[in-house]
């Protein structure tokens, strides 16, 4: 236990929320991309429906606990919970805004909860060494960093076969009726999926701190004050919008129809959801970045604009090391006082 003045306290978990509502205001884009780009929702119109059903998780995770997982995974998966302290925290929410604010300003979509991944696991063993590092809950997390686009993007290649099957004696605007209808609610149940899932890994960071500094005890659970206060700070930032990352999410991968928009909404949604029910902290940005690649592909492959794919994998790349490295960076400055 690691004895910390309340005012610094306080202090840090300002700094968390202020990192949940930089990754609502990056991760934006994840969640409307594909209603902006089809002009089934107005920009403004978009977020404000993002927001509500990022900020509506929160009463998932209350009907069922089991959902919290992630937020578990992150506060005590990747760097052992008895090891973490203030400086840790801090030196990991530093590190994981660095790279949110540079690639938001770059209009780059990378990834904020990776970001947060390599902040947590530099500034720990900055801290510990390798021996703090809980390898099961990072492999889990590394392994996830390939899984969840590529399951995104066959999932949205399958769900595109399917319903074109499944409407293929409806007029073309009979469909375009439908696929209207459909995209706003696999939309919907995206942003859902969206702030259950991201929302739970400042959960995680702010109730490992309160445990680190004596506060809680027992059993690792988040406290419900902790949670809606995790699950406002990312929905008035997914209020906010990162207009830039919209735009490439949006239209300069691949021009989205009705039909793709659903198929790549509901493809995200599904690998969200599963990630969350087994614990693990999946990047939204890599999710809905692959079914849109997938439901472009569907059409054909010379649809998607594989320059830009290729520079937004590259973020993803580089995203935990640089994190990780401001992390520790910011570690070491804790330890000058």
């Amino acid at each position: 236990m690691h004895q910390l003045a309340f005012p610094l306290l306080v202090g840090l978990i300002v700094i968390a929320l202020a990192f949940d509502y930089l990754n609502g205001l990056h991760d934006a884009a994840n969640s409307i991309a594909t209603v902006v780009a089809t002009r089934l929702l107005t920009p403004v119109q978009a977020v404000a429906f993002a927001a509500v059903f990022n900020f509506a998780a929160y009463f998932l995770t209350v009907a069922f606990p089991s959902l919290q997982a992630v937020a578990t995974t992150i506060g005590k998966g990747l760097i052992d919970k008895d090891l973490v302290t203030p400086g840790v925290v801090f030196g990991a929410l530093i590190g994981a805004s660095f790279w949110n604010i540079v690639t938001w300003l770059k209009g780059i979509p990378s990834s904020s909860s990776h970001a947060l991944v390599g902040g947590l696991i530099g500034s720990g063993v900055a801290h510990a060494g390798l021996s703090g590092v809980q390898w099961a809950g990072l492999n889990k997390t590394l392994i996830a960093i390939v899984l969840s686009p590529t399951i995104g993007m066959m999932l949205a290649m399958l769900v595109m076969l399917i319903s074109s099957w499944a409407l293929h004696c409806s007029t073309a605007r009979e469909a375009e009726t439908r696929f209207r209808m459909l995209h706003l609610i696999s939309s919907a149940a995206y942003s859902l999926s969206h702030g259950l899932n991201d929302a739970q890994k400042t959960m995680g960071i702010i109730t490992v701190l309160l445990y680190s500094t004596g506060r809680l005890t027992g059993a690792f659970e988040v406290p419900h004050w902790v949670a809606i206060s995790c699950y406002v700070a990312i929905s008035l930032g997914t209020l906010t919008g990162g207009w830039k990352i919209i735009e490439t999410m949006g239209g300069r991968i691949t021009k989205l129809s009705q039909h793709q928009g659903f198929s790549a909404s509901l493809a995200g949604s599904i690998v969200l959801f599963g990630a969350s029910a087994l614990g693990v902290p999946v990047s939204t940005t890599h999710t809905i970045t692959g079914a849109i690649i997938g439901a472009g592909t569907a059409r054909r492959a010379s649809a998607v604009r594989w320059g830009v794919a290729r520079g937004v994998v590259v973020a993803w790349i580089i995203t935990i090391p640089a994190s990780a490295a401001v992390g520790a960076l910011f570690y070491g400055v804790t330890t000058l006082f």
